[in-house]
């Protein structure tokens, strides 16, 4: 079984809700998750939020760098939990740059920002072990979403590399079904996309018809 979730959220009480499910294989965020969810962006806060997300079980967690001196960033976030952080960078040049030093210290990386097929050859290059592309906003350029992540798994796949695409920005459970019937496998997505995958009527009114008939019986 290849399927990995992450749970895309800077929200401790979802992850509450949410890690201990066994869902989840861990958690992803960013700055701007940071400020929706009111938590400062900063290390000392980071240093426990991973704490709080290794205590309910995350495997990994992916902390994206910030600021001028990326590469450092990256460092200090890497040591928050050695072996569980996966620091996150943008495919830039500059992001780039950073990355190759982190992975050559032995550092795992996610580039993120993903919008071109062609960037996950730059990622494969590297040697990241996780690229993000971001399903629904390349959608919301008027482009086929689903028709570009499909590209880029095949260009991975073409290349022979174990990269894998972690799709972010899905807007829907329909996202995340049509994508894994073309092989894509890895899957950040929010608390409500993980709320819809349960909310679905006919089970839940077959769940209640279950229910009053053993109480009738």
């Amino acid at each position: 079984m290849t399927l990995r979730l992450f749970l895309d959220c800077a929200d401790p009480q979802a992850w509450g809700q949410w890690l201990p499910s066994g869902l989840f294989r861990g958690i992803t965020t960013n700055p701007t998750l940071l400020r929706r969810a009111a938590q400062p962006c900063t290390l000392e806060r980071l240093e426990q939020l991973t704490a709080e997300a290794l205590a309910l079980g995350a495997q990994e967690l992916h902390l994206q760098a910030w600021g001028h001196d990326l590469l450092g960033c990256g460092r200090a976030l890497a040591a928050l939990a050695p072996g569980r952080i996966w620091v996150k960078l943008p495919i830039t040049r500059t992001g780039a740059d950073a990355a190759r030093t982190l992975i050559a210290e032995g550092h795992a990386i996610t580039f993120t920002a993903c919008y071109e097929p062609a960037q996950v050859l730059l990622a494969a290059a590297l040697g990241a072990e996780y690229i993000a592309p971001y399903l629904g906003r390349i959608g919301d350029l008027g482009r086929d979403g689903h028709g570009e992540l499909v590209r880029m798994q095949r260009c991975v796949e073409g290349v022979g590399s174990p990269l894998r695409l972690l799709v972010a920005s899905l807007r829907s459970t329909d996202d995340l079904a049509r994508l894994a019937a073309e092989g894509l496998d890895t899957f950040t997505i929010s608390p409500a996309i993980a709320e819809a995958l349960f909310a679905v009527e006919p089970t839940e009114a077959a769940a209640a018809q279950f229910e009053r008939d053993a109480l009738a019986g």
